[in-house]
C-alpha cells in the first residue's frame, strides 16, 4: 500500500482502513505465537502498512488545522 493512494482517501475510509489493519496485525501476532502464521515478514508489513495510514491521517489533521 502506497502514501499516495492513502491520501486520495477520505478521513472515516482512513480510520477504517487502520482499524482492519490493527485487527489484522493482532490476528496475525496471535498466530505468530500460537505457530500458525507461515508468513512471519507480514507482520512488519501490517506494522508499516498501520505507520503509513497514521502519519497521512496526522497530515490531514494538520491540514485542517
Amino acid at each position: 500500500m502506497k502514501a499516495s493512494e492513502l491520501q486520495s482517501l477520505a478521513h472515516e475510509e482512513l480510520v477504517q482502513k487502520s482499524r482492519d489493519l490493527r485487527d489484522e496485525f493482532f490476528n496475525a501476532r496471535v498466530k505468530h505465537s500460537t505457530g500458525q502464521l507461515e508468513n512471519t515478514a507480514r507482520l512488519g508489513t501490517l506494522r508499516r502498512d498501520i505507520a503509513r495510514v497514521e502519519t497521512v491521517l496526522r497530515e490531514k489533521r494538520e491540514a485542517t488545522k
